[in-house]
């Protein structure tokens, strides 16, 4: 090399520096400017040091920084600026049981309304059941969906007569939201070979009408014996893929409007989720909880709860039934039921040995066991079955949930907070199924669904819509757990009101943290994820019955809106 050349390299060199050196100092600038900016706004942060806030930095889907009008120094020229207008913002509410089942709403007979509080006629059921038989060859299966017993304008129960108007070629079987009764008619009972002198089976009952004839209600354990009998269309493996892909989409987008960003998904076709993820219609965060053969493979090739990726995350178990139903008075109690001859106490599905031996596979698994239970005498068995666990493994940060967690007393709370259990009750119940309430009377529901008692005990409890058994709106059960008030104008348990802003937090931060997700989710926080919902009113300032009707103007998960209002 010359020193002519030399000479020229170092004249360009020193020229086109300052060129790169700008560049570069673009480059960085940009890296610091927030992606977007939401301000003037009234944000519930749900993180203590910083409670409220006006706005908002977003970057690469997390949240980049939280605070006042200074927030918007964040801004760079691509940075989208957007002007809440006073609108409030919460972290994204999460479900911490539901059995999203959009198949079913796409695709089979609804005989109630799925998301709200109506009431239908028993005809109504009859007109559309009759309607679906004439479609179906005989012999096959008639089923409907999404009953709900006291939402009836007949102020009576179905029948066995009811339902043998509908068909006597076809076994008939009306499905109880609550997943642990259903109805039938004479020709299912028939075909099941149930007369009036079958016994009960273990942890179920074929329920008998005062002059003694069966009436068609079946609960729990029976079921499956009726069940198994009559034909259902065989779908193929193909026909089947479509429809979890088309359900999973149609549910994912009901979700969002409401203001869900994570859903705790009990078992479902896995593949579909992610199919729909693929496809970009996958509009919340899913945890996934296992049941059968799936958890089972789960469990011999070594994954553990958290395995998976933000969008997609391998959970605690699917709820594992030691027990009945609240809504359908099949809960296992300590005391029986009133009006009820001979004396009954609810349905146990499992014994104590048999529920330790499945506590200890799951949790010597290292995936997070979870059980559902809803009675005093249920609860006490699962925690039992925790306890047993705990000392024989030794595990670190267990947080075994219980599904329901209906029925509580002084002595299971002390448990619980001693075990760090996590409950996940029973959220819309309130407000939706009030009507049911007075099965159980005050004395009982002064400790169900026992939002104040969990939290005076340092317990942090969770909330479970329990869709379909209950809508999944958070907003309605944040009213309900604030004013225990139902539909009806009935209050019931007013002792176990909690405020607005414990409600959000249990609707938020405690659901992460049911997850084990709470350094990623559950709060307005920098460096958690971006997902967070616009409500067109500050709940903790209007009138608390009006919390449900607050309007739900966006939802956004990742940084990315995945509902706007129209």
């Amino acid at each position: 090399m010359t020193m002519h050349a030399t000479r020229r390299t170092l004249m360009s060199a020193a020229l086109t520096a300052p060129l790169w050196a700008n560049w570069a100092a673009r480059a960085a600038a940009q890296e610091r400017d927030a992606d977007a900016i939401i301000y003037n706004g009234r944000l519930i942060t749900m993180n203590d040091p910083r409670p409220r806030a006006t706005a908002m930095a977003i970057k690469a889907g997390r949240i980049m920084a939280v605070g006042d009008d200074s927030v918007r120094g964040l801004a760079g020229k691509a940075t989208r600026l957007i002007d809440l207008k006073g609108a409030c913002v919460v972290p994204g509410f999460i479900d911490c049981h539901n059995h999203p089942i959009g198949d079913v709403l796409l695709y089979e007979t609804l005989v109630g309304n799925p998301y709200e509080v109506e009431f239908v006629t028993i005809q109504s059921i009859i007109d559309k059941l009759r309607a679906k038989a004439a479609t179906t060859p005989a012999g096959f299966w008639v089923d409907g969906y999404f009953h709900d017993d006291t939402k009836l304008k007949d102020g009576r129960q179905l029948t066995v007569d009811d339902l043998d108007k509908i068909s006597t070629t076809h076994p008939v079987m009306v499905r109880h939201r609550g997943g642990h009764t259903v109805f039938v008619n004479s020709f299912a009972l028939k075909l099941a070979g149930v007369t009036k002198d079958t016994p009960n089976p273990p942890g179920g009952t074929f329920d008998r009408l005062p002059d003694g004839r069966l009436s068609g209600r079946i609960t729990d354990n029976a079921i499956d014996l009726v069940e198994e009998k009559g034909q259902r269309p065989v779908l193929d493996a193909a026909e089947k893929a479509k429809r979890a892909r088309a359900g999973m989409a149609h549910i994912s987008g009901a979700f969002s409007r409401y203001g869900l960003t994570t859903v705790h998904h009990q078992g479902g076709d896995l593949a579909a989720i992610q199919d729909v993820r693929a496809a970009g219609q996958l509009t919340h965060r899913v945890s996934y909880e296992a049941r059968g053969a799936f958890l089972d493979q789960m469990v011999a090739g070594g994954l553990k709860t958290g395995f998976g990726d933000d969008w997609i995350r391998l959970g605690a178990t699917a709820e594992h039934t030691a027990d009945g139903s609240f809504s359908e008075r099949t809960m296992a109690l300590s005391t029986p039921y009133a009006g009820r001859t001979p004396a009954y106490y609810g349905n146990v599905t499992e014994p104590q040995d048999v529920l330790d031996a499945w506590v200890e596979k799951i949790v010597r698994a290292g995936i997070q066991p979870n059980i559902h239970a809803n009675g005093d005498v249920a609860i006490d068995m699962a925690l039992t079955a925790f306890e047993r666990a705990q000392a024989k493994l030794a595990v670190k940060d267990l947080r075994p949930k219980i599904t329901h967690c209906t029925l509580v007393n002084e002595g299971l709370l002390k448990r619980m907070a001693a075990l760090g259990a996590v409950p996940a009750p029973f959220t819309s119940y309130a407000y939706y199924n009030s009507d049911k309430f007075g099965f159980y009377g005050a004395d009982r529901m002064a400790h169900a669904m026992a939002f104040r008692d969990f939290l005076d005990h340092g317990i942090k409890v969770c909330a479970g819509s329990d869709f379909f058994p209950g809508p999944f709106a958070p907003l309605m059960g944040i009213q309900g757990m604030v004013t225990r008030t139902g539909w009806n104008g009935e209050t019931w348990g007013a002792n176990q009101k909690v405020s607005v802003l414990e409600a959000i937090r249990i609707n938020t931060l405690h659901g992460a943290w049911a997850a084990k997700e709470e350094a990623i989710k559950g709060s307005l926080t920098a460096g958690k994820l971006a997902d967070y919902v616009v409500l067109a009113d500050d709940p903790t300032a209007i009138a608390p019955d009006k919390i449900k009707d607050i309007k739900i103007i966006e939802t956004v998960v990742d940084g990315r809106s995945q509902y706007r209002l129209s």
